[in-house]
């Protein structure tokens, strides 16, 4: 197995220069660079990360921190910052915290002892005590401690949806909020439910109730099921927004359950578009997150030389499907 010695002297340099090389250092000169680069495929040379980490305390990995990897949007959002972490040659190591503060926490802590270069927090706590022994950190999608938060602006995608249905015709509305323990949720509730209120006039209202669930399919489907079943048709609302597509695609298996057409008896909304948004039958209108700009955003901030402080807002859009149709 050759060693960083054997490249040194195919290429022709010292050793300290192939180490600033792997190092990323820019005070090596192009063509030593590339020389040392060419050196490393000819010999195929394998960096030792461990050894690296040792003497630089840091190692070309990211943490992300997640809730729960089998959430679809967690699990697209993953993915493209793997994919953002492979355009600088750096690898993510990823830990769920399983909506769980304290696992979260030893998932962080764990990360850290691994020497990784930056962690990147999808959170379940307000991360008030944590110590990252100035490791860079940034929160992604919700607030943690006192870290840059970059996300989609949920309080603006809800009224973007709320506009759709609003266009459409539907004056009879309900809305699935996610946990309003959480921000996420409660933004996304607060910029459906002022909108609406906007919207409604004297000549011109707008029935709206609201009903607090989880974001996953079971939630969407007993709630959905409750607004159906227990109100009289004449009083059944016209369309229902979900607060995330897993609750919307819940509706809709209770709708069809109901016997119940989608759209012609009842428009369905949703706020992700994870994948299955598109699959399922009728495809789903929903509230489109930009997770390869909120992904890109947050591996940038990363290995920003002066981190910012400032929160990133990123707008997302409506993506209009066969779920949502005129009144």
């Amino acid at each position: 197995m050759p060693t960083i010695k054997d490249v040194a002297r195919k290429a022709g340099v010292s050793v300290g220069t192939v180490s600033r090389v792997l190092a990323k250092n820019d005070t090596v000169k192009q063509p030593l660079q590339l020389r040392v680069q060419a050196a490393m495929k000819e010999l195929e040379y394998k960096p030792n990360l461990a050894a690296r980490a040792l003497r630089t305390n840091s190692i070309d990995v990211i943490g992300l921190v997640v809730p729960d990897i089998t959430n679809p949007f967690f699990a697209q959002l993953a993915k493209n910052i793997e994919m953002e972490a492979a355009k600088r040659s750096h690898s993510v190591m990823l830990a769920n915290s399983h909506d769980d503060v304290e696992t979260e926490k030893t998932q962080i802590a764990a990360l850290l002892d691994r020497a990784v270069c930056g962690v990147i927090v999808v959170s379940t706590s307000d991360g008030s005590d944590l110590d990252t022994a100035d490791v860079p950190v940034v929160s992604l999608d919700r607030r943690f401690g006192a870290y840059p938060l970059i996300a989609t602006d949920h309080y603006d995608g809800s009224q973007k949806i709320a506009d759709h249905l609003y266009e459409l015709g539907h004056r009879r509305i309900a809305y699935i909020a996610g946990p309003l323990s959480m921000d996420v949720a409660r933004r996304r509730r607060e910029g459906f439910v002022s909108r609406i209120k906007m919207l409604s006039t004297a000549e011109d209202p707008i029935e709206l109730s609201v009903h607090e669930g989880q974001f996953d399919y079971d939630s969407g489907e007993d709630i959905g099921r409750k607004i159906l079943s227990e109100t009289p048709v004449g009083k059944r609302p016209t369309a229902i927004a979900a607060a995330s597509d897993q609750q919307a695609i819940g509706v809709l298996r209770c709708a069809r359950d109901l016997k119940l057409d989608v759209p012609g008896d009842l428009s369905v909304a949703g706020f992700d578009d994870i994948t299955l948004a598109s699959l399922v039958v009728p495809r789903l209108t929903t509230l489109r997150q930009p997770i390869e700009a909120l992904a890109a955003s947050a591996v940038d901030q990363i290995f920003e030389t002066k981190t910012s402080s400032d929160d990133k807002a990123i707008a997302g859009n409506v993506v209009k499907r066969e779920s949502t149709a005129p009144r």
